[in-house]
């Protein structure tokens, strides 16, 4: 019989998470509408929740959660970026073209000149729509959904010459990344079936210093068939390039972990969970990489947040536990017995059938007079 699932925010946040990280969105909304019921005000689960809901086709639910979030977050750019995308599905394009000239300088996604773009061209403003589409294509060269719109400008404007041009660069970079697709099924069944050194050459062929995708895609393939020290050189220089993605962090920290480059893990580890803070993945990971490196006080307070969100995973609810420990032991040690006790507390509410834990736990209630 499976045990019932917790039913704490914390919990629910974390399971959305990793629901959301598999594209389950449905079922991911389902955790954040619940983590809501038990607080409403946790402003990052209303954000996922608002985005699942856009991703799902439920435009209007996710614009009442939207709306919301502008308002309490103070017209947050990421919340205002989605508030245009909702204004163009709606075929509002002037609130849409407001919203995102005004995050133009700064913008909060890649592809927000991209939107700006397409929100002009629906509204007939073609040269305003041809000077952000070039800026999009500028900022997301690999982006096949910009040089489409871009030829579509120049139909418009009579320009057929520039518009085929367009196309065809619209339709190489949809063709390059259905290669890249193919590439990638390639290098992963000759690392099942060959040696990595008869594997290397076509893996390699994904190697593009200039594409941060196609550079992450090959370090998991390589991670996947435990090729670490491989995967280790294109994952860092995917970093390099998209130092602001959670997933290419994640990735990057992992390897350096399953390579006990501990202090690299670290710092990877730790950009992941500053851009995803709830996401249970990096912080069990980060919790792990801390006390692998000795520094209990700040594993104990990852760990604590890792466990609160996935009550279920053992190994980090055995980390937690045996970190605790060590810290008990340390307070105790420096005669700081009101602290230990906390640890105390936490290691026998991890495992209550410890005897050992429970007399220790006992016997020092008792030195400070307290009931265990």
């Amino acid at each position: 019989m499976t045990a019932p699932q917790p039913d704490t925010a914390e919990a629910h946040v974390g399971r959305g998470y990793e629901a959301e990280k598999d594209d389950k969105y449905q079922e991911a909304a389902k955790e954040f509408q619940a983590a809501l019921a038990l607080n409403p005000g946790l402003i990052r689960a209303r954000y996922q929740l608002a985005v699942c809901l856009l991703a799902i086709g439920s435009v209007a639910e996710s614009r009442k959660e939207f709306e919301r979030l502008e308002k309490e977050t103070g017209h947050d750019p990421s919340v205002e970026y989605y508030l245009a995308r909702l204004d163009l599905l709606s075929g509002n394009t002037e609130a849409a073209i407001q919203k995102l000239a005004r995050l133009a300088n700064r913008p909060p996604f890649p592809d927000t000149e991209y939107y700006l773009g397409k929100a002009y061209l629906e509204k007939g403003q073609l040269g305003q729509a041809e000077k952000w589409l070039r800026a999009a294509a500028r900022a997301g060269p690999r982006d096949y959904r910009v040089p489409d719109h871009l030829a579509r400008v120049y139909q418009r404007e009579g320009r057929p010459a520039d518009a085929e041009k367009q196309f065809e660069i619209s339709s190489r970079l949809r063709q390059s990344y259905d290669e890249s697709a193919k590439q990638a099924v390639a290098c992963g069944q000759l690392l099942e079936t060959k040696s990595l050194d008869q594997a290397r050459p076509a893996c390699q062929a994904l190697f593009d210093p200039y594409d941060p995708d196609k550079l992450t895609t090959l370090g998991l393939i390589y991670g996947q068939h435990g090729n670490y020290t491989e995967a280790l050189h294109p994952l860092e220089e995917a970093s390099r390039l998209d130092p602001d993605s959670a997933e290419i962090q994640h990735d990057l920290g992992l390897t350096y972990f399953r390579l006990r480059q501990y202090p690299q893990a670290r710092a990877a580890l730790t950009r992941a969970v500053e851009l995803r803070p709830d996401f249970f993945g990096s912080n069990a990971l980060l919790g792990a990489t801390l006390y692998a490196l000795g520094q209990h006080e700040q594993a104990y307070k990852v760990l604590s947040h890792s466990h609160a969100l996935n009550p279920e995973d053992r190994d980090t609810a055995g980390l937690l536990f045996q970190d605790a420990l060590i810290l008990a032991k340390r307070e105790e040690d420096q005669k700081k017995f009101e602290t230990a006790l906390v640890y105390l507390h936490k290691a026998a509410e991890l495992q209550p059938e410890n005897k050992e834990v429970g007399d220790w736990l006992a016997e020092l209630s008792r030195r400070l007079d307290r009931t265990p």
